[in-house]
């Protein structure tokens, strides 16, 4: 079975890349969508939406299944899921117009920007906490703030308030700046800074300085629960013994909205995809300097065990091409996104999936393997 869908990711791949010499994709693309409508079966995803981006334009969009399972309701291109953790690269944006601005610096203590830090270094020989340490997990902090969000039914995501008052019992992992340890609680914190140095709330921040210069009128800091069931796909879990989905309650990551709480589509993060690839070869500051971007989407972090690299929020990586990949996933309850960009051929790739125990990177990373965004 997995040799067969490699050779029909192959054969679509080798399509694309034949057909965009004449700039023709319709046959290629025809195949894209019957081998995601079969996926969704396959899978038994309730829905799912996909994208891809060439440079300033989305090339192709398409969506299958149901946003709401039990009234019907088909998922479209513009159906809104939560896209959790590329919430960070939203926060790693702002935290870098603010550095562009010299209103911080990345090698600013954590400690001297937020007076209410009192996190415990349990390790004396350690170096300091700074933003850079955040932006790249690197910081050595818990994964989580001290409450059970994760747990369902009801998902108890604490308040900024809650975050704050219980932040001082609780310790580092390790020393800062030794291991790689993807850190919600890290991203928060940089949510709190991006407040602390602004002067305004994190939420009006981001959407007056970012989404809505670049219109993207379909993200948002939370999840518009006055669209839910309509555009604002219901959230499903993973299959359960019986081969089933079931519903997952609504949520809201309140205090934890910096580092998982935003919603979209995959029409927005085409947009957001195709601002970056603009800006690299711009000259001129848009929300960020074009260097600043680049800068972001360098190696910063590299693990010990030299297979984890990161850059400023970014995930950076290295493909089967040589080529560099940046990206991001996203995993809440009942979603499932992701989001990929490969600077040098100017091609992105973003799906959605409204249910739990799936992999949305899989299909961009198919086509990736197989030289779709070759030229």
């Amino acid at each position: 079975m997995k040799f067969k869908l490699f050779l029909l990711i192959a054969t679509i791949c080798l399509q694309i890349n034949a057909q965009e010499q004449k700039k023709d994709f319709s046959e290629a693309f025809k195949i894209i969508e019957v081998w995601l409508d079969a996926q969704k079966d396959y899978e038994k995803l309730p829905g799912i939406s996909a994208a891809i981006i060439k440079d300033q334009e989305i090339i192709w969009s398409g969506a299958y299944g149901k946003a709401n399972v039990e009234a019907d309701v088909d998922t479209e291109v513009n159906t809104i899921c939560s896209i959790c953790s590329i919430s960070k690269l939203f926060t790693a944006t702002a935290i870098m117009k603010l550095y562009d601005e010299g209103k911080l610096r990345l090698d600013d203590k954590v400690s001297d920007l937020l007076p209410w830090y009192n996190l415990d270094q349990k390790y004396a020989e350690s170096g300091p906490i700074t933003v850079r340490s955040l932006l790249t997990h690197s910081s050595g902090l818990p994964r989580e703030a001290n409450f059970p969000y994760w747990t369902g039914p009801d998902f108890p995501f604490p308040s900024q308030e809650e975050i704050k008052n219980e932040l001082g019992n609780q310790e580092t992992l390790y020393p800062a700046s030794t291991y790689f340890q993807y850190s919600n609680l890290g991203l928060t914190l940089l949510g709190e800074i991006v407040e602390q140095v602004s002067g305004i709330s994190f939420n009006t921040y981001v959407e007056e300085n970012i989404l809505k210069p670049l219109q993207l009128n379909e993200t948002r800091t939370k999840l518009p629960e006055s669209l839910y069931g309509s555009q604002l796909a219901i959230g499903y879990s993973s299959l359960d013994r019986t081969g089933q989905r079931k519903k997952v309650k609504l949520f809201q990551a309140n205090g934890i909205m910096a580092a998982a709480g935003f919603s979209s589509n995959v029409l927005d993060l085409g947009k957001f995809a195709s601002w970056q690839f603009r800006l690299m070869d711009s000259t001129i500051t848009e929300i960020i300097k074009p260097s600043t971007l680049k800068y972001m989407q360098q190696v910063h972090w590299t693990d010990p065990d030299w297979k984890t690299t990161w850059g400023l929020g970014f995930a950076v990586s290295k493909g089967s091409d040589g080529t560099k990949w940046v990206s991001h996933g996203g995993s809440c309850p009942g979603y499932r996104s992701g989001i990929q960009l490969n600077p040098k051929s100017k091609m992105a790739y973003t799906v959605m999936i409204n249910a739990n125990g799936t992999n949305p990177h899989k299909y961009a990373k198919i086509c990736q393997r197989n030289a779709c965004h070759s030229q």
